[in-house]
């Protein structure tokens, strides 16, 4: 009989996060398929697992896939490790499942620890519907470009970001989507985590002026689009508070409404 293919996901940050089922299956199987066996190799150690390991990364799953698909079709048991987190959240791992689908093997996942997940829980921002980004592009006329077109998405947007990008990612994600709510959570279930919330623009300024701030493993949760209507009263409000510097709050009201296209009584009242 074939093997399985178990997709385990590792600790973040603290190793208290890995579950007995996952120490268990990671002491059981012939092989681990791991990102980075130098990095594995630690949690190993710490539970005093023995296991044998292969590198699979990036630049190696589409040639390493065939030799453990047959392994697995000749009755071992692979699991399969990204650095931290569950595999195939933004890490290598999705061509092999899908081969060993393929070939008719059971692929089984062991869940665990999800950075993107662990600050949505924590972000307060709505849940119900969300979209997975992962990381924006790392050149400035491309990551603008993926903003502006993720600029109308009404779900909650979550991205990870890496420390020498975080404040350039952020003053574009500003500068585009303006005052939105946002949740930075940074080196989530470490020592030095920390999570930081607010609009957009203040997200940005504290992680600019504060070097502590731009260290570490970054998840960035941000407020969907409105729906229309929630837009043009947003537009309104700002246009009011505007005009009503110099116009009487009736007036002001009026040329907001019309500017914006919200109601013109929900903006005096």
């Amino acid at each position: 009989m074939a093997g399985i293919l178990h997709v385990v996901a590792t600790p973040i940050g603290n190793l208290e996060d890995l579950t007995p089922r996952a120490r268990r299956v990671l002491s059981d199987v012939a092989l681990i398929a791991a990102e980075d066996t130098r990095h594995t190799q630690q949690l190993l150690t710490h539970f005093g697992i023995a296991t044998p390991m292969t590198a699979l990364h990036e630049h190696n799953e589409e040639a390493r896939a065939a030799e453990l698909v047959a392994r697995l079709q000749a009755g071992e048991h692979v699991a399969l490790v990204s650095d931290a987190g569950t595999p195939l959240v933004s890490d290598p791992g999705y061509r092999l499942v899908r081969a060993a689908r393929a070939a008719g093997v059971t692929v089984s996942p062991v869940p665990g620890a999800c950075a993107a997940i662990a600050a949505l829980s924590v972000a307060g921002l709505p849940s119900d519907r969300f979209c997975f980004e992962g990381f924006l592009p790392a050149k400035p006329a491309a990551r603008r470009s993926r903003i502006e077109a993720l600029a109308g998405e009404p779900r909650t947007l979550v991205f990870y970001e890496s420390s020498h990008r975080i404040a350039d990612a952020l003053a574009d994600l500003a500068a585009r989507l303006g005052d939105r709510e946002a949740v930075l959570a940074r080196e989530l279930t470490k020592r030095f985590e920390t999570v930081l919330d607010g609009p957009l623009p203040e997200l940005a300024r504290r992680v600019a002026e504060d070097p502590d701030q731009r260290r570490g493993e970054f998840v960035l949760v941000i407020a969907g689009a409105p729906d229309d209507a929630d837009a043009a009263l947003q537009l309104g409000r700002r246009a009011f508070a505007l005009l009503r510097e110099h116009l009487p709050p009736s007036q002001a009201a009026r040329l907001a409404a019309e500017l914006s296209g919200a109601p013109r009584k929900s903006l005096y009242q």
